[in-house]
């Protein structure tokens, strides 16, 4: 089922319409009370979820490989003439292109900044400090149970329900920061943003590594992509992140980027005046003004 809070709470999609969660069978809202906002200024956007936490992960190489090189040709263009040079002689990557080695080992994450979540339709500026605002189309998971030392079919039944997530990110910003040790910071804790409905687990989990992606900017597509080639399954993702620690319902965890689902890989960057749109198969959609 597909469920969207609005201001008299949240409702659920049933043949078409949307109904008050209140007013659905008992067993519907008691699937559904892992929903309920968590604090006093949950709910205050029109997001499906108030995430209690947001972990971001790396779970597609091809985005690492990808948004690398993409980094350098915009950032480092002698570089990136040097780094093709040696990508069509040898016919691989370029070694500093690729993941590092701890990320086919074990998923890698870092925790983003859960507040800051905006809803879709809302309009969306570059941070002052920054001269390269990227997209970023996610998938985003949401647990619905507690979950601690957790096997992979354990932590697989804890799936709540998805959203698509957009990461975005100060491009200018990011590699300073990556280089300090200390993760990202300014240029990613801005912002985030949601589509505006989530659909719970039971709809898509069965194929969730088959579903098609887009990225459109004023009405024209300009990346077609998938939740294909995960490096970990979901489930072995959150067996390893409960290892000695426990996840609570209402968090949220994203795969990390789609392959070609930013402007720093696809080449399609917005400015102010445009109109992003991005969605996940029957998942759900993002759509912002750029200012």
């Amino acid at each position: 089922m597909k469920v969207r809070r609005c201001a008299a709470g949240l409702e659920v999609e049933q043949g078409g319409q949307w109904q008050a969660l209140s007013q659905m069978p008992d067993a519907v809202q008691a699937s559904l009370a892992w929903l309920v906002p968590l604090g006093p200024d949950a709910g205050v956007e029109p997001l499906p979820v108030s995430p209690r936490s947001f972990r971001d992960c790396m779970l597609f190489e091809r985005h690492w490989i990808q948004s690398s090189r993409g980094y350098a040709r915009r950032f480092m263009p002698v570089a990136y003439r040097l780094a093709r040079a040696c990508e069509v002689l040898t016919g691989r990557p370029f070694p500093a292109f690729r993941p590092h080695a701890l990320a086919r080992r074990q998923p890698i994450y870092y925790f983003g900044n859960h507040l800051s979540f905006v809803p879709s339709g809302t309009p969306v500026s570059a941070p002052s400090y920054s001269k390269a605002l990227d997209y970023e189309l996610e998938l985003g998971l949401v647990l619905s149970k507690p979950l601690f030392n957790a096997t992979a079919d354990e932590a697989w039944r804890a799936i709540g329900g998805f959203v698509v997530v957009n990461d975005w990110t100060a491009r200018d910003v990011q590699r300073p920061e990556m280089q300090s040790g200390m993760g990202p910071q300014k240029s990613k804790h801005f912002l985030s943003s949601m589509s505006g409905t989530l659909v719970t687990a039971d709809e898509v989990l069965h194929r969730i590594d088959t579903l098609s992606a887009f990225v459109e900017i004023n009405g024209q597509v300009v990346s077609r992509t998938s939740t294909q080639d995960m490096l970990f399954s979901l489930g072995d993702l959150l067996a390893h992140l409960s290892k000695d620690e426990h996840l609570h319902p209402g968090e949220l965890i994203a795969t990390g980027t789609l392959p070609s689902g930013c402007g720093m890989e696809n080449g399609h960057w917005v400015k102010p005046g445009d109109v992003l749109r991005m969605g996940i198969e029957s998942v759900g959609e993002i759509v912002h003004p750029i200012r």
